[in-house]
């Protein structure tokens, strides 16, 4: 869209302006400065340049300590092996999704962090941890939280003010449980609607990914770092580095069919689409930290069938990510990201090490790594001085976060926890999310007096309009989820009823009630929560989480399901102006469903707030999405994008009606 590309240049240079200036510190001396003026150790000196006090504790540390801060452990392993943190050294922990305390609120949160916090103060060095979680639409893995729309829904605003603001209330929230460090946001172009973790990526335009990924980053950490120590910023992460949006069906390894592939395409192509993104928000944001993809590349201009997993890529990680983009921060794996690497388990430690990765997620075989990788040192096979700069980038961070001075949780901000400014912004995010694809008649607004048939299994379901990374690594269904702690929030049937109270409401969730007297519609379709590899089209089905007691869920597709389907035409075909509302984290195959509708929405994941959806409906504001991907007629339109040939999509990217607003 020459809108997103003119307002991203506009917005990246900005921004660039303001860090044209900063440079990659000189590589530090690991040699303790002389003690003066202070009365200890030059490193806890808070008077002193970061670059000195990273120098003079790295010339302090043993091979172990430094090992130690190269190594993330989970939380639950953590808990059940109390004393670890202290014995190894570690230089983190983090929570994966849905690990969470008991019970699941900001003060229990913030007491586990500092519990581990203390641990890693008993060090002789006394070197903190650095907690990290993935908040990827708000703090998801807190209960209460403020949950924004995901990703896709954001690219639909096309609005980077909007993107930033929900990303400081993000990390105001995130740093209120004690935790500075967010695995956030994804610059991946989603180029294949039927990958699982479609939703988490800003759209298929890497223009539009470069502009929203940069005020993400700006919303998360502040302008150029500065404000890391700051009580409502953390460390933001971008990932996945590089083509986890972009990889080819059927090629990855195991049960999944587009997740953790293999990016089949020529050096050219891969810079200008996966690369682009990296290179506008590195330079005009510098996130502080970077992670590698679970993605192969392979390049087709030496002949196919030789791929790269990106964890063990020097050539894109310190070749380009650190080298020629210069990355001002340190680069965290994935997942037990190295697991997947070929060879023994010392050969995946030395090739992820030697690749420039410099801290390791080993949730639950911390001790191992940490052996290992001393031996690969002792051996020789990993350079001290490669070991010397990995733990030189993560103090860096942790002193320009400020936990030497201020280890602990910062509370202050704990009561601003789902308060209703913040939902108020998550709403607003909602409204402007919000695409309107078809309005025959100007069905749209809707009078806020009708008589209306509320329909749909997503009318009324917070989980499923809040999607995957919702309390649970997957997210689950609000009404399968019976005694499990659910998010608080506004449900799109709440909201109708909160934004036109006088009008008459009937909800019937599978559209059998009766509709007699009923003057509009609103049907609201659409997917059930997953996430990552277990969102693949065709891939497998998640049966883990409490709610689901052990029963598969739905296979995933790009169709609607079939109660999805004969909802809408069962009640669209009673009603005279009837409302489709697709919620899903990806486009929907409705091509045979259009006819049936007067008006058509694509809602997205909403999260919390579903009332921002009523807004758009009854006109309290106007629809102004636009879409951040092509719309498919079919499936078998997958993977169809922007400036493909023979371009001819349902709907084409950067479409979107509008409506008035009305009083």
């Amino acid at each position: 869209m020459p809108n997103a590309r003119t307002a991203g240049s506009r917005f990246v240079v900005m921004l660039t302006a303001a860090v044209l200036a900063l440079t990659l510190a000189p590589p530090v001396a690991a040699t303790p400065v002389a003690d003066r003026g202070h009365g200890g150790p030059a490193y806890k000196d808070p008077n002193r340049p970061v670059t000195q006090r990273v120098a003079d504790l790295l010339g302090r540390m043993t091979l172990a300590e430094k090992v130690g801060q190269m190594t993330q452990a989970e939380r639950g392993w953590a808990t059940e092996h109390r004393g670890q943190v202290t014995e190894l050294a570690l230089g983190s922990v983090l929570s994966g999704g849905g690990s969470v305390p008991t019970p699941n609120t900001a003060a229990a949160w913030a007491d586990m962090v500092d519990g581990f916090q203390e641990e890693a103060l008993k060090t002789r060095l006394a070197i903190p941890i650095i907690y990290g979680v993935d908040a990827v639409h708000g703090h998801g893995n807190l209960a209460g939280a403020t949950i924004f729309p995901h990703n896709i829904g954001l690219g639909a605003t096309r609005n980077p003010a909007l993107v930033s603001k929900a990303a400081a209330i993000t990390a105001e929230e995130v740093r209120a449980t004690g935790i500075p460090w967010n695995f956030s946001p994804c610059l991946c172009v989603t180029r294949d609607a039927r990958w699982g973790r479609s939703y988490e990526s800003f759209g298929e335009d890497p223009a539009l990914v470069a502009l929203l990924g940069t005020a993400a980053v700006v919303g998360l950490q502040g302008r150029g770092q500065r404000g890391l120590a700051d009580n409502d910023h953390v460390l933001a992460t971008v990932k996945h580095f590089a083509g986890d949006g972009n990889t080819t069906y059927g090629t990855p390894v195991g049960d999944y069919t587009v997740d953790q592939g293999i990016t089949i395409t020529n050096r050219q192509d891969f810079a200008r689409i996966d690369l682009a993104p990296f290179w506008s928000v590195i330079r005009a944001a510098d996130p502080g930290s970077a992670m590698p993809s679970f993605s192969s590349v392979d390049w087709t201009d030496d002949g196919i069938g030789n791929p790269i997993k990106m964890h063990q890529n020097q050539e894109l990680i310190s070749g380009v990510l650190k080298a020629k983009m210069r990355l001002d921060g340190f680069v965290i794996s994935d997942w037990e990201g190295i697991h997947q690497l070929p060879g023994t388990y010392a050969e995946q430690v030395r090739a992820g090490v030697n690749a420039g990765i410099d801290m390791f997620m080993e949730p639950n075989t911390a001790g191992e790594f940490v052996t290992t990788l001393k031996a690969e040192v002792k051996a020789g096979r990993v350079p001290m001085s490669r070991i010397d700069d990995a733990v030189s980038r993560i103090l860096t961070k942790k002193f320009e976060l400020g936990l030497f001075e201020h280890p602990f949780a910062y509370r202050t901000h704990q009561r601003d926890i789902g308060s209703p400014q913040h939902r108020a912004v998550a709403r607003q995010a909602v409204a402007e999310s919000q695409v309107l694809l078809k309005n025959d008649g100007n069905a749209l607004p809707l009078r806020r007096d009708a008589a209306i048939y509320v329909a749909g299994r997503n009318a009324d379901d917070i989980g499923n309009q809040s999607g995957g990374w919702t309390l649970t690594w997957q997210g689950f269904s609000s009404h399968n989820a019976g005694g499990v702690v659910q998010q608080k929030g506004t449900s799109i049937l709440d909201g109708i009823r909160q934004v036109a109270p006088k009008a008459k409401v009937t909800y019937s969730a599978d559209g059998t009630a009766p509709t007699a007297g009923a003057q509009v519609a609103i049907v609201a379709v659409g997917e059930t929560p997953y996430s990552e590899g277990f969102g693949d089209v065709g891939g497998p089905q998640w049966a883990y989480d409490p709610a689901d007691a052990g029963v598969p869920r739905e296979p995933k597709s790009l169709e609607l399901q079939p109660q999805d389907k004969q909802t809408v035409q069962r009640v669209c075909a009673q009603v005279p102006t009837c409302v489709v509302l697709v919620v899903s984290g990806r486009p929907q195959i409705v091509t045979d469903l259009v006819g049936d509708a007067d008006a058509l929405v694509a809602s997205w994941l909403p999260g919390t707030e579903g009332a921002g959806v009523a807004d758009v409906l009854f006109g309290k504001q106007a629809f102004t999405g636009k879409l951040p991907v092509s719309w498919p007629r079919t499936a078998d339109q997958e993977p169809i994008n922007v400036g493909d040939a023979n371009y001819d999509p349902l709907y084409r990217y950067g479409f979107g009606l509008s409506t008035r607003r009305t009083r």
